[in-house]
């Protein structure tokens, strides 16, 4: 798992639109649509359901979500620290 793939299932979960996701990332929508589904290939669990009008956190994805999110923090606090 790469923290790339992190910030794109957060860019998803906080926007609930794949398309949204790209825009606030600077990449294309299906780059967003194949790094969400290496995520959950690699997890072995469904993180979004596709819903009318976009994508919602699955369980999976609802109780992962922090995680990534802690992820995430630690990676950005590790960055500061070095500089």
């Amino acid at each position: 798992m790469e923290l790339y793939q992190l910030r794109t299932f957060v860019a998803v979960a906080e926007s609930g639109h794949l398309t949204r996701a790209a825009e606030r990332l600077h990449v294309s929508q299906p780059a967003v649509s194949n790094q969400v589904r290496a995520l959950e290939e690699e997890l072995g669990v469904d993180l979004f359901a596709r819903v009318p009008g976009g994508m919602a956190l699955t369980k999976a994805g609802s109780h992962l979500l922090p995680l990534a999110e802690r992820v995430l923090a630690a990676a950005a606090e590790l960055r500061g620290e070095a500089q």
